[in-house]
C-alpha cells in the first residue's frame, strides 16, 4: 500500500477496490497506509482510508504509535478531527514510552488539540508515561500556562506529584 505515502489517490482507490487487499497491512516498521497518509498530511487519502470497511484506526507501529499520535504531532488539525470523528479511536493507547495522544499534544504545545481531546468523555488525563509524568506535569514543566488551565478545568486531574 506504498502509494498512500505519496498521495497517489487514484492508485489507492484502485487497490482498495481490489479483492484481497489488506488495508491494515503493516510494513517492517509496523506502519499502515493510514499511518503514512496521516504522517504526510494527506487529508484526501485519510478520508478515503477512514471510509474503507475494516480499516483499524488503532493499529500501533513497532514503537506503539497510532495514527492519532501521528496526527497530533503533525501540522493538520483537520486530520485529528477526522480521526476523532470516527468514534473508533482509542484516545488512551500508549506508545512504548507510555505517551498518549493527549501527552503528545501537551508536549508540542498544541492547545487546540488539547481542547479537542479533553472534550472527549473517555480521555484519561492522569495516564503516566514511563517516566511517571502526567500531561499536567508535562504542561507545567514546559511553562504552558493555557494548557495547565485547560487540564485543571477538567476536574478530572487527580495527581500532581
Amino acid at each position: 500500500m506504498e502509494p498512500a505515502k505519496y498521495g497517489q489517490e487514484t492508485l489507492v482507490k484502485l487497490l482498495l477496490a481490489t479483492d484481497g487487499v489488506d488495508v491494515n497491512l503493516q510494513d517492517k516498521f509496523g506502519r499502515t497506509p493510514l499511518m503514512e497518509a496521516v504522517k504526510y498530511g494527506l487529508e484526501t487519502l485519510v478520508k478515503l482510508l477512514l471510509a474503507t470497511d475494516g480499516v483499524d484506526v488503532n493499529l500501533q507501529d513497532r514503537d506503539g504509535r497510532t495514527p492519532l499520535m501521528e496526527a497530533v504531532v503533525g501540522e493538520s488539525e483537520t486530520i485529528v478531527r477526522l480521526l476523532l470523528a470516527t468514534d473508533r479511536v482509542d484516545v488512551n493507547l500508549q506508545d512504548r514510552d507510555g505517551s498518549t495522544p493527549l501527552m503528545e499534544a501537551v508536549t508540542f504545545g498544541k492547545e487546540t488539540t488539547v481542547k479537542l481531546l479533553l472534550a472527549l468523555d473517555g480521555v484519561d488525563v492522569n495516564l503516566q508515561d514511563r517516566y511517571d509524568r502526567t500531561p499536567l506535569m508535562e504542561a507545567t514543566g514546559r511553562g504552558y500556562e493555557a494548557i495547565v488551565k485547560l487540564l485543571l478545568a477538567t476536574d478530572r486531574v487527580y495527581s500532581v506529584k
